[in-house]
């Protein structure tokens, strides 16, 4: 069964940057992509960007496409979500995420019917 397990986390001030890890225990051998989604207190849950893990192309949400970075290494069956510039806007908890068979990533940020595993997330918080 697949498990997903993110690292990174932690308290930073507004301006710094984190780097968040994700490692799969298993690759399936579907086109299914994989996605960072991220939830504040008393917020829905948001797609912030995904992957294709076998093309490589990604899309971000506008409030982040400019600061954040999504890459994997698919050898290692690892997927990094690179933050730059961080504010208090973007505190949450932050989840890794597979999708359905059906899931794409392209042309939208991820959606969260669109995943079925996710981790159990990491907390970050950006606050002076």
């Amino acid at each position: 069964q697949l498990t997903l397990v993110e690292s990174g986390g932690g308290l930073v001030q507004p301006g710094e940057s984190l780097r968040l890890s994700c490692e799969a225990s298993s690759w399936t051998a579907d086109y299914a992509p994989v996605a960072w989604f991220r939830q504040a207190p008393g917020k829905e849950r948001e797609g912030v960007s995904c992957i294709s893990r076998i093309y490589g192309t990604t899309v971000s949400a506008d409030s982040v496409k400019d600061r954040f970075t999504i890459s994997r290494d698919n050898a290692k069956k690892m997927v990094y979500l690179q933050m730059n510039n961080l504010s208090p806007e973007d505190t949450g908890v932050y989840y890794c995420a597979y999708g359905r068979l059906d899931a794409t990533c392209r042309n939208s940020p991820p959606k969260v019917s669109e995943y079925n595993r996710w981790g159990r997330g990491t907390q970050v918080t950006v606050s002076e």
